[in-house]
């Protein structure tokens, strides 16, 4: 297996981009021993790519970027508006030298119509995905997509959802983004959606059912790891678990319980962890 350990910006700090910020988490992010960072865009595109590419050297730190598509980006109401974002983070990665973009990335985050995904909505997604997939293949990077809970959107729930959308797009370069938190919801098991993927998964969000220490909650993750191995994983590992101690989280992300670890902690503890599962 070729891994990589990361840390999610929001290990750090909460998901409001500031130059000063992110310099932070960087640094944070490299001396708790981690290979890379994730970077989540935001929507305003508002980034200095040189700066922050800078920084990251400064810092021997590798990264992949990440984008949630707004709601005013809800690919099946607003096609247009979400194609031309998406390959806009496209070529902010590209800027970075980054060569992954993942993400929720098949509608807007809180966006519902009411009803089940058309196959009209369907074939909107496809077609944006498919542009979007064409002008990041000549900028040399790949896309991730990440399916995300029922309570979130109505778009993609599983892992299959994403898979057969990608599938019908037959780009080689979109790939499938999992997160532990919502496949703890929406999946059967920790095994099954894995192996389906296969080498078509290259990113991984690593999560507590309640988005603390992994390891304290209800993911399986003898399961997880045993897929990782069966399939040979090759991609990231990135914690996006949260701690009440970064001022901002908690009403950002709901976390209305008191955390029993800080951001440090938690991100020390969490990458022990996951070395532990993989030696």
């Amino acid at each position: 297996m070729n891994i990589k350990f990361g840390a999610s910006l929001l290990s750090w700090i909460t998901p409001v981009w500031t130059p000063e910020a992110g310099k932070y988490a960087i640094e944070k992010t490299a001396g708790a021993g981690f290979d890379l960072i994730e970077i989540l865009l935001p929507a305003s595109m508002d980034f200095n790519a040189k700066q922050v590419k800078q920084q990251l050297k400064d810092n021997h730190l590798d990264a992949v970027c990440s984008l949630n598509l707004p709601k005013e980006a809800h690919i099946a109401f607003h096609p247009k508006t979400a194609e031309n974002l998406i390959k806009q983070a496209v070529d902010k990665a590209s800027e970075l030298e980054i060569d992954f973009l993942g993400g929720v990335l098949h509608g807007g985050i809180g966006v519902f119509s009411g009803n089940p995904l058309t196959e009209n909505e369907a074939e909107t997604i496809i077609e944006v995905w498919s542009k979007a997939a064409d002008h990041a293949k000549e900028r040399g990077v790949d896309i991730g997509i990440e399916p995300i809970n029922r309570y979130e959107t109505y778009v993609c729930n599983t892992a299959k959802n994403v898979l057969d959308l990608i599938s019908r797009t037959e780009k080689d370069n979109l790939f499938l983004h999992l997160d532990t938190f919502h496949m703890n919801m929406e999946e059967n098991n920790f095994y099954d959606p894995i192996i389906l993927a296969g080498n078509k998964l290259k990113h991984i969000h690593m999560t507590e059912s309640h988005r603390g220490m992994l390891g304290e909650g209800t993911v399986n993750w003898e399961e997880l790891f045993k897929a990782l191995k069966e399939i040979n994983f090759e991609g990231n590992l990135v914690l996006e678990n949260f701690s009440s101690s970064i001022p901002g989280m908690q009403q950002m992300v709901s976390l209305w319980q008191r955390s029993p670890y800080n951001d440090e902690e938690l991100a020390l503890g969490s990458l022990a962890f996951m070395k532990n599962h993989l030696t």
